[in-house]
């Protein structure tokens, strides 16, 4: 039976003050986006983006926000939190514009820590207001053009500014951004915000803030930081701690397995070449280098992976995250180099020690890197892009693993790579590889730093998880089975050397560079050719080896893959690493083309050999 619609669209027996309940309340399931009184574009669009009902934080988020309250929400990643305040912004804009027809000035001010995010955000806005397109703009400010680009696109008042604290501070230092009509002011994981060294641009921030602006803290977890982002810029928010229910799948498996620096290796070889995983896969590591050590280590047996990390051109990251989501790649090799930042009980001093170095707005990048560099040398540091981030905020889509090749330097970098998986009810695993104390330095090619204290981070990992209802379990890999393929191991890794790395990284550099510099004009134009552009291509700076690319069936046990993964290896299936298929094409195809080759009479191919009928005299 239907109920009659009130003037807003709302079912009359249904109050909309029912949506802002108790945020344990399992009524927000029951909760639809045309009982939140959002405008009908608005709707329209949502129907477009498949949004079939709003998440929790949306449900309990949007209409505190129509209210015009003040938000300090925590909600895990992956669990709509962007939608949750681009909607109630998007609708005030519209109502403010159907009542008043000449309104000029920026109403929203939307503020991420990473260049990614950014882009994901303002590719939402669009989203959103693909019905409302001429009442709505928006300008992403992070976006690599000139100051005089940028404020000529500020110049027409944008109604929504999107940009990372560093960019927002340095156009209202030179006039090109005016706050002087802003309503509604946004600060998207909150918590890494002042992390990644931006203190000194949100107090400058906040000398232009006008009173009365509605604020929307978000973040998946609440730390002193964001504490310190309330008391500047918020007037009693409402605080929403939301923890959603795994009842639509089981969440995050965790597993750790104890390996010495060399056999990390060896498990990687074993875990991608012979496809015990299932689905797409991220890899973090601690280092840029690390990033290309284990590509060309992986290229060595003819696998595929992708690289991200703060060296590369910001168009390059996004276009490698967007073809990732679009299943074109299925491994990511990712740096995390803002995460290693050392024990997790002085992280409170890291942060500020990084916010010192990092003012100016620099666009150098930190990381052990820099740190072991003595100060005498001549040589600068490689230039790398502070408003880079991996672990946090970007949205990976379907991530069935995440691999933490090296264990990162606290429990709250742990938590933030693993929720790149499990996203949305789905299912996901997380492998971690941590080196024993009195494994640490055996094998030093290929040790580093950061996994001295792998036992020490691994302890408060887990009595982190248990603090979440989460257990860490060990994983048996049989490595006795395993150890067959270690001197496969150990001719590739001997191949990799340090030359081989500075120049794979120059050279993917150079590549990623031409790509989005050089041809930026030309791929606006025509964008189908950049989307055929590969990232996961062979850097080939290694000495390549053809014999490792395939596996000899007599170092497969009897007992098949099972066996390699102990006991546990029903949490371990299929990945497809996509190459499999171009080689059974390809193959088939050289088979039709030299099928009748060598036979006298056939159509095509040649009717003799011309090692045997060849005349070092010439014809007579």
């Amino acid at each position: 039976m239907k109920r009659k619609l009130d003037q807003d669209n709302i079912p009359a027996e249904v109050p909309a003050a029912k949506t802002t309940a108790d945020s344990g309340n399992p009524a927000a399931e029951e909760a639809t986006f045309d009982r939140l009184g959002l405008d009908s574009r608005i709707l329209q669009a949502l129907v477009k983006e498949k949004f079939p009902k709003p998440t929790l934080v949306q449900a309990k988020a949007i209409p505190l926000a129509l209210e015009g309250k003040d938000i300090l929400a925590r909600a895990k990643t992956g669990s709509g939190k962007t939608a949750a305040y681009l909607l109630p912004i998007l609708q005030s804009i519209l109502k403010k514009k159907s009542t008043v027809s000449s309104v000029k000035g920026t109403s929203a001010l939307i503020l991420v820590p990473t260049r990614e995010l950014a882009d994901q955000v303002s590719k939402a806005v669009t989203a959103f207001s693909a019905y409302c397109a001429k009442d709505v703009r928006s300008v992403n400010l992070t976006q690599k053009v000139s100051d005089a680009v940028q404020q000529s696109l500020l110049a027409d008042s944008p109604d929504i500014v999107i940009a990372t604290p560093a960019r927002a501070s340095l156009n209202l230092n030179n006039s090109a951004l005016s706050l002087e009509q802003l309503a509604h002011l946004v600060i998207d994981e909150a918590d890494l915000v002042l992390s990644y060294g931006y203190d000194a641009d949100l107090k400058n921030i906040s000398k232009s803030i006008p009173k009365g602006v509605q604020t929307f803290l978000m973040s998946a977890t609440l730390t002193t930081e964001v504490d310190d982002l309330k008391g500047l810029f918020c007037r009693s928010p409402v605080t929403l701690k939301l923890e959603e229910g795994e009842s639509e799948g089981d969440g995050v498996s965790q597993y750790v397995v104890k390996c010495g620096e060399d056999e990390k290796f060896l498990l990687a070889y074993v875990i991608f070449k012979l496809k015990l995983i299932k689905g797409k896969c991220i890899i973090f590591v601690g280092d840029v280098d690390r990033c290309y050590r284990l590509k060309l280590y992986l290229e060595q047996f003819g696998m595929k992976s992708c690289i991200l990390n703060s060296e590369l051109p910001v168009n390059s990251r996004i276009h490698v995250v967007e073809e990732f989501n679009k299943n074109v790649y299925d491994v990511i090799i990712a740096s995390d180099e803002h995460e290693v930042v050392g024990e997790e009980d002085d992280e409170e001093s890291t942060s500020k020690k990084i916010g010192s170095d990092e003012q100016g707005n620099a666009a150098e990048g930190e990381g052990h890197d820099n740190e072991t560099q003595p100060a005498k040398k001549k040589r600068k540091a490689p230039k790398r892009d502070k408003e880079y981030g991996v672990s946090r905020g970007i949205d990976f889509k379907n991530v069935a693993c995440v691999l933490n090749f090296d264990l990162p330097t606290s429990s709250k970098s742990y938590t933030h790579r693993i929720g790149r998986t499990a996203r949305a009810g789905q299912t996901g695993m997380a492998l971690s590889f941590v080196v024993p104390k009195e494994l640490y330095r055996k094998h030093k090619p290929t040790s580093i730093p950061s996994t001295e204290h792998d036992e020490t981070v691994l302890a408060k990992i887990i009595k982190h998880q248990a603090k979440r209802g989460k257990e860490v379990k060990p994983y048996h890999f049989d490595m006795k089975q395993v150890d067959a393929f270690r001197y496969r191991m150990n001719d590739a890794l001997r191949a990799v050397t340090g030359l081989a790395i500075r120049e794979a990284r120059t050279r993917e550099l150079r590549q990623e560079l031409l790509k989005s510099e050089k041809l930026r004009r030309h791929f606006e134009e025509n964008p189908g050719d950049l989307y055929h552009l590969r990232h996961d291509h062979e850097l080939r700076s290694a000495r390549i080896q053809p014999h490792l690319r395939h596996v000899p069936e007599y170092l497969i046990p009897k007992e098949g893959r099972k066996a390699l993964a102990g006991s546990d290896g029903d949490h371990l299936g299929f990945v497809s690493m996509r190459k499999e298929t171009d080689n059974r094409i390809r193959k088939a195809r050289m088979q039709n083309k030299y099928r009748n080759k060598g036979k006298r009479g056939s159509g095509g191919g040649r009717k003799s050999d011309p090692l045997k009928s060849f005349n070092a005299k010439g014809k007579k």
